[in-house]
């Protein structure tokens, strides 16, 4: 169903209710694990996940590593307004 390299590839589906119907179509959260091996990073003006990401693991689609990262964000939208320019930001080592 996933990609082998998909975050969600260990997800499990939701289960069928006793009377047989889905609950829900989709998948279970993904488990998050703590990071390791972080840098942490000033926030700076103009500063977007995607370019961070593009910066620290050549990639910018890996953008969600540094959301996981920072479970203090519930939205990653949050991140990197202009109200968090000076604030820390962890980057975790990519696996």
């Amino acid at each position: 169903m996933f990609l082998k390299k998909s975050r969600y590839k260990n997800s499990r589906f939701f289960a069928v209710d006793e009377s047989g119907h889905e609950v829900f179509s989709g998948i279970r959260p993904r488990k998050i694990d703590t990071a390791e091996g972080v840098l942490e990073y000033i926030v700076k003006s103009g500063d977007r996940l995607d370019l961070l990401a593009n910066f620290f693991y050549n990639d910018d689609r890996l953008w969600w590593r540094i959301v996981d990262a920072n479970p203090q964000f519930i939205f990653s939208d949050y991140l990197l307004d202009d109200e968090m320019v000076g604030d820390v930001l962890l980057i975790p080592k990519i696996k």
